[in-house]
């Protein structure tokens, strides 16, 4: 039996190092690679993805903690998902945007009936990064505002304004490519930037921080809030109490339009279809990716609240793009919701999340004195780590790199090791598995983790 189909179409066995050398040899000849000096990385080769793991061509197993990049919620080769884009590109591969096509609108139609009550219509993208640039400019256009108001520890995507809107180092080294953004402090009370002391008064000071934010720069010259609803990479900061509804309290009163950036924690990564609807609020542009279709096929969008839909009823919308909408994206879209009902996704999030992540993850921050903090909720966590958890010293400085992450790059190491892929990210080992995990597989990964903070906890000081 063949363990990987190799790209010809031939059926091949681990342990071909003539197809990996060749595999590296025109990886590191060609291609170039995102936020990398390419002369100092070596990318893994892999051969194949099925369920929640994958394999390098020497068989070497990974249970896929990060699914991926977060994206991969219904896992490596779903046949569903699979089925989907081969029946539609037996039947219709692609079509431009300006054309109407029954794949498209039904996902849009499911999309907005999951979506936030007064939602009316969705823009499709080709991804996370131009959802934002395009809810940017929807907002924008409804306001004839300019100024957008968005979060340090936070990441938008890489083009222009989604890179300024990024509240974290990704963005240094690219400029201020969009004059009209102006960050401000969001909620985290494990460092608590306004010395709250309770998770109630971190959300009453943030407020009261944005609120002076909003009036400094001027309220009428601001056209849009964006923020994660479930902080991502920069930490699974789970908004407290009160918070988001407060910036829709705010956005209310000022005539400002809510963005919530969903495109990691959207589509049952918190368990919820999206993760604001946990907190009962219900936003004006909502940005989607990833988990739409597991990105099998590359796809983003924006749902529209009937307000701005109808602010370019009688005049046009100034953008597009010549994949909005790809049939083949859309038909993995269309069966993700399908799949969702018939395995009962959410359902298990949330209580894979609860039953079995919680107490384990409470469990390890009372074993490992390296745990600072555990935070999360669904399939979506993060083990903080620390040096001196009575000061909260961080594991390795902010945006640490060679020599000084050498201790968090150990622990990371060490889930490797185990053939654990971790999400990780600053200080943190973030959980975050597809979402068809099996609850025997969410429990060996929690333990390699487990076993792995005892190289964390050889680095801890006091």
């Amino acid at each position: 039996m063949a363990d990987y189909i190799d790209l010809n179409g031939a059926e091949q066995q681990f342990g071909d190092t003539e197809a990996q050398r060749e595999v590296r040899a025109n990886d590191r000849q060609y291609v170039f690679h995102s936020w990398s000096a390419q002369g100092a990385i070596n990318p893994l080769p892999i051969a194949k993805g099925e369920g929640v793991r994958f394999w390098d061509y020497d068989g070497n197993e990974f249970l896929d903690f990060s699914s991926q990049l977060v994206n991969l919620n219904l896992g490596h080769q779903h046949p569903g998902l699979v089925q989907a884009i081969q029946e539609q590109a037996g039947r219709l591969a692609t079509i431009q945007p300006a054309m109407a096509n029954d794949v498209r609108g039904e996902l849009a139609k499911r999309i907005v009936e999951h979506s936030f009550e007064g939602a009316r219509s969705v823009f499709f993208t080709n991804g996370g990064a131009d959802a934002i640039e395009y809810a940017v400019r929807m907002a924008r256009h409804h306001t004839g505002r300019q100024k957008v108001l968005s979060r340090y520890r936070s990441y938008h995507g890489s083009t222009g304004t989604a890179i300024t809107l990024t509240g974290e180092p990704r963005r240094w080294a690219n400029g201020t490519l969009d004059a009209g953004v102006v960050h401000f402090i969001g909620p985290y009370a494990y460092r608590s930037a306004f010395y709250a002391e309770t998770p109630e008064q971190e959300s009453e000071r943030a407020l009261a921080h944005l609120r002076q934010t909003i009036e400094l720069e001027g309220p009428g010259t601001i056209a849009a809030i964006i923020l994660e609803s479930v902080t991502g990479t920069n930490g699974i900061l789970v908004p407290p109490p009160g918070y988001l509804e407060g910036v829709r309290a705010l956005c209310d009163e000022f005539g400002i339009v809510m963005v919530c950036d969903e495109v990691m924690a959207g589509f049952g990564r918190t368990g919820e279809w999206f993760a604001y609807q946990a907190f009962g609020v219900n936003p004006d542009l909502v940005t989607f990716a990833k988990g739409v279709n597991s990105g099998y096929v590359p796809l983003g969008g924006v749902v529209i609240s009937e307000a701005i839909h109808a602010t370019f009823e009688e005049r046009s919308f100034p953008g597009g793009l010549t994949y909005s909408g790809h049939p083949l994206a859309c038909a993995a879209g269309v069966a993700t919701f399908d799949i969702f009902e018939e395995e009962g996704i959410l359902e298990r999030v949330r209580d894979l999340g609860e039953r079995v992540v919680r107490p384990r993850l409470e469990a390890m921050a009372a074993k490992h004195a390296s745990v600072g903090e555990v935070r999360g909720t669904g399939l979506f966590w993060a083990i903080e780590l620390v040096k001196n958890a009575e000061t909260r010293e961080p594991l390795v400085p902010f945006n640490a790199a060679g020599e000084a992450a050498a201790p968090f790059n150990a622990v990371v190491a060490a889930c490797k090791a185990k053939g654990l892929w971790p999400f990780a990210a600053g200080n943190r080992l973030q959980v975050a598995p597809p979402l068809i995990i099996s609850e025997e597989d969410l429990i060996a990964g929690l333990e390699i983790i487990d076993a792995a903070l005892d190289v964390a906890d050889g680095y801890v000081t006091a």
